[in-house]
């Protein structure tokens, strides 16, 4: 599609695309909460798969395009890329908070300690996954992407159970000196603004239906055309779809979690990123069917480590949440600037790996 344009026109596309994702995810992101809060969806398990597709359109459209295409490098790149640059937006959302203690501090809650055990376990079984030999699929299914899918499904049926209440002393899970008002006061504080301007749910609806279209199709732009890019700078597909493309589609997720810490929803900042790094896996199944191939088998050695960095910075955030330190550094918590530094170190490693220099 791209192939006859030079690179300061792919810039401009890419550029452009990345624009549109920002304005419509957003959009997007605001409709959904509103929504979530007038249909009660928020504690459903419909509703929360339901929400997770929504606010991951942008790697939901990639993934198809690539697909498509055959490009499956990107499509891997950008998931497994994704996980890792999403919980590095926790980073700007701790900073964003302005307070004397740390987001981990503030969102402390079982709940939370779930989800990110969840990301964890759908992100070790896709390494396991690359383990298995690439014959091994039938009906356009593989069982790694297929257990990936179900037990994402369990998880999110135990997050749901766990918001529900808890066995223990505190039933909610809670830790004390915490967030004020409970998680998700912030959707339904949005969705009192909206009734006060007047907005009707067929029109928060329709204005949700033209955020999602516009986030599928800048997607596919986005990818065609950072595939192109890639190629003219020489840029291996996944280290691209890794860093820049993964970057460019964490923008929503980055804003509306800077929106919710200064709301003082903490929870629902800290769930919406591990809500949506547990979901992107379940792409690789999507990929899998559309594509014909097993996918995870033909993973290079850099997706491998992509996904173990970021169980990495899973793991010292979730630390965070059990432990809740109130120590800060530069104004984040002392986990923020351990997942930073280890980001930093990590991206280091991908290039020296798809640069041939990682042994």
């Amino acid at each position: 599609m791209f192939n006859g344009l030079g690179l300061p026109a792919l810039l401009a596309i890419f550029a452009t695309c990345a624009g549109v994702i920002w304005i419509a995810g957003v959009k997007l992101a605001d409709t959904t909460d509103i929504l979530s809060s007038r249909l009660h969806l928020g504690k459903a398990l419909g509703g929360i798969i339901v929400l997770a597709v929504a606010t991951n359109l942008p790697e939901v459209a990639i993934t198809i395009s690539a697909a498509l295409a055959g490009n499956l490098g990107v499509a891997v790149g950008n998931i497994l890329g994704g996980i890792a640059i999403q919980t590095v937006a926790l980073v700007a959302m701790d900073i964003a908070m302005k307070e004397k203690v740390p987001l981990t501090y503030r969102a402390a809650s079982l709940t939370l300690v779930v989800e990110a055990v969840l990301v964890m376990v759908v992100l070790i079984v896709s390494i396991m996954a690359t383990q298995l030999p690439g014959t091994l699929i039938a009906a356009r299914l593989t069982p790694g992407a297929v257990l990936i899918a179900v037990l994402w499904v369990i998880g999110v049926w135990l997050s749901s159970q766990a918001s529900k209440g808890l066995p223990w002393h505190d039933t909610s899970g809670t830790a004390p000196d915490g967030q004020e008002e409970p998680k998700g006061h912030s959707q339904a504080k949005k969705d009192d603004a909206s009734e006060q301007q007047g907005e009707s749910t067929v029109r928060v609806a329709l204005v949700f239906g033209a955020a999602a279209l516009a986030t599928l199709a800048a997607g596919v732009l986005l990818e065609r055309s950072g595939d192109a890019i890639a190629q003219q700078i020489g840029l291996s597909g996944v280290l691209f779809g890794a860093t820049v493309l993964a970057a460019a589609t964490s923008l929503p997720e980055l804003s509306t979690g800077i929106t919710s810490v200064r709301m003082k929803d903490y929870q629902l900042a800290v769930s919406d990123i591990f809500g949506g790094n547990a979901f992107l896996p379940v792409l690789f199944l999507v990929a899998v069917v559309i594509s014909g191939k097993a996918v995870l088998p033909d993973a290079q050695a850099s997706d491998i480590y992509l996904a173990g960095l970021g169980v990495l910075l899973t793991c010292v955030y979730a630390a965070g949440l059990i432990f809740r330190p109130k120590w800060q550094v530069w104004r984040m918590g002392v986990d923020s600037f351990a997942v930073l530094t280890l980001y930093a170190l990590g991206v280091g490693g991908l290039f020296a790996i798809s640069t041939g220099h990682g042994g």
